[in-house]
């Protein structure tokens, strides 16, 4: 009992450190956590929280210049922006917008999703809803949106109910339980949710890609038998149960989440590319590995960044052989985003090399298709966000 109440400690303890960074909003008025997509007409979109709505920006000349912001949500909340835990924007091939976001509500640990679409290309969304029928007061966080090639909408999330429910009747229960929803009607309603497994790590973000044919594939830090937090992933596919297969073996064994979620990418006729954060062993690191064909093995994992500057957060972008990848680094003199590339699908990877430097504050990296150039999309404490094409590949 002794050794449970310990180990709901350290947890709680890390729900605290993954919420107390922006439960309020001034703390979110100055955060660097956006996010970014890419629409068929070369627009480049930008959501991002401002005094607890969020705003969508819309750029036409590559990030130089932007509209003025148009809120997504009606009323002020208190939306959650930060590292791990950001506002997601998708575009569909019809033009539709979607946004989703993580509200922190006034008890400890509980939140819910909420969801907003814009069927005028941006000029003005619907009333945001609450996409879960759950109203218990429990965890619902880390969403994550999927838009598969049929326009059929998937929305993830961290979700504690269910750890909840165990340890109220003494129960043991690792970690936390990732459920979505899907939409098959541009996001006017969701289907009633579904929970695709049970003991997912509390506070890493969730990795999504889909295939031509619909499948979308769901990669997340997985709390495996004996503590072991290595990664799981899942295909999500019209009239068939998920399956939870393993997809790293780093074996890392810790009480209490790294708030490091990992980044995933389609293969070209093979399956899928990861790359993810292992702290095992007497080389903790980045890894990129290839998850090959229908048996899900995957290639032995390479390791790349430094991990002494906190080489962390891996962006992941493919077009067919061609794969790009970019992380942060920390190091005396302030941040760097660095980048590689591969022309043979992940078999070899060309030498890092530094795409943008900065003595101030540096978010995450993004990678997108804009205006038929691959660009890294980086927002900055010193200068906004930077668009910057990537141009050592042919």
């Amino acid at each position: 009992m002794r050794a449970w109440l310990v180990k709901g400690l350290l947890l709680l303890g890390c729900w605290a450190v993954c919420v107390s960074a922006q439960e309020t909003h001034a703390e979110q008025a100055t955060s660097l956590a956006v996010s970014v997509a890419s629409d068929a007409q070369g627009r480049l979109l930008q959501v991002q929280v401002r005094q607890g709505q969020v705003w969508l920006s819309v750029s036409e000349d590559a990030g130089k210049h932007f509209s003025p912001p148009v809120a997504v949500n009606g009323s002020q909340m208190n939306i959650v922006a930060d590292g791990e835990i950001r506002p997601k924007v998708a575009v569909a091939a019809n033009g539709n917008i979607y946004v989703s976001w993580s509200e922190a509500l006034k008890k400890p640990f509980v939140g819910a999703i909420w969801f907003a679409r814009s069927l005028n290309g941006g000029k003005s969304f619907e009333p945001a809803y609450i996409v879960h029928q759950d109203k218990q007061e429990s965890m619902h966080r880390h969403d994550e949106l999927q838009i598969a090639a049929d326009g059929t909408l998937t929305l993830f999330w961290v979700d504690m109910r269910d750890a909840l429910a165990a340890r109220a009747v003494g129960k043991p229960y690792d970690g936390a339980a990732i459920y979505y929803v899907v939409s098959t009607d541009m996001g006017k309603h969701f289907l009633a949710a579904q929970k695709l497994a049970d003991n997912s790590c509390d506070c890493c973000r969730i990795a999504t890609a889909s295939k031509p044919d619909g499948t979308v594939a769901v990669l997340w830090r997985h709390v495996f038998a004996g503590g072991e937090r290595d990664h799981a992933m899942a295909e999500i596919k019209p009239g068939t149960k998920p399956v939870l297969v393993r997809a790293s073996y780093g074996h890392w064994k810790m009480n209490g989440c790294p708030q490091h979620g990992a980044a995933l990418a389609m293969g070209e006729g093979f399956g899928y590319h990861l790359a993810y954060f292992d702290g095992a062993g007497d080389r903790p690191g980045l890894r990129i590995a290839r998850m090959d064909g229908e048996a899900w093995v995957t290639s032995p994992p390479k390791r790349f960044g430094d991990n002494r500057k906190n080489a962390g957060y891996p962006a992941l972008y493919s077009l067919g052989d061609k794969v790009w990848l970019a992380w942060r680094e920390q190091g005396s003199n302030g941040m760097e985003i660095l980048s590689m590339a591969s022309l043979d699908g992940g078999k070899t990877w060309n030498s890092p090399s530094v795409m943008l430097r900065g003595a101030g504050k540096l978010d995450y990296p993004f990678w997108l298709s804009l205006q038929g150039q691959v660009v890294l999309v980086i927002n900055t404490a010193e200068r906004g966000l930077q668009v910057l094409p990537f141009t050592s590949l042919p």
